[in-house]
């Protein structure tokens, strides 16, 4: 299992939304908020649900920030907050810094003192930064409805030369494949012969249930 570290600085709504998903697909949380009735709440949800200040260097890395692969910056609506977690995050050594921006002008600054990706709550569900954190072969996720998504995915080294029909992957990630794309973007090529070898370097486009493929993708199972 491939489990990543994740720091959630900030549990308003979309930090909540954050932290709950990785949480959900049993990736390692590390949760700050000033509010000590939302973090008693998430301390059965995350790894690690910590009152604190998101602006003090050492109080960050006093609860292991510094450990994790990334962050998110979910304070989007106090700007000097992001900024000074911007800011520690990047002193302490952490590779990838997301922050969570309520305009325009906010999006300008973080990005302007490092932010690695900033993102709207506008543009961006929780759910969606999510899975960008998590995701190994998907390339882009539509979701639908009742948890049914069309599914865009790098196919797996593993399945280079295999057909459909002897991968099983119906049975195996209750994935539909309905088509293929040269590339990203790409033209979508429909009906995909079952018995023809799979080739290299395409992407595979499905009709599956989200939360299984994604688990499959996410914890690297998809093999």
């Amino acid at each position: 299992m491939k489990k990543k570290l994740v720091g959630v600085l900030g549990l308003g709504i979309f930090g909540r939304a954050v932290a709950r998903q990785l949480s959900q697909f049993d990736q390692d949380v590390i949760a700050v908020d000033m509010k000590e009735n939302i973090v008693n709440e998430f301390g059965n949800i995350v790894t690690k649900a910590v009152l604190g200040d998101i602006t003090d260097k050492n109080f960050l890395l006093a609860v292991g920030l510094d450990h994790c692969e990334t962050v998110v910056v979910a304070t989007g609506n106090n700007l000097e907050s992001s900024v000074l977690a911007i800011l520690n995050c990047k002193k302490i050594g952490i590779p990838i810094i997301i922050a969570k921006a309520k305009n325009k002008i906010y999006e300008e600054v973080l990005y302007g003192i490092g932010a690695t990706d900033v993102i709207s709550p506008e543009r961006d569900s929780g759910k969606k930064v999510a899975s960008n954190i998590l995701k190994h072969h998907i390339e882009n996720i539509i979701y639908l409805e009742n948890h049914v998504s069309i599914i865009n995915f790098k196919i797996p080294e593993s399945w280079v030369g295999k057909n459909l029909a002897e991968l099983s992957i119906r049975q195996k990630y209750e994935l539909n494949i309905i088509g293929t794309r040269l590339h990203k973007g790409g033209h979508l090529k429909l009906n995909v012969d079952p018995n023809t070898p799979l080739p290299p370097n395409i992407i595979l486009v499905g009709i599956a249930n989200d939360h299984t493929f994604e688990k499959f993708d996410y914890l690297g199972y998809l093999k």
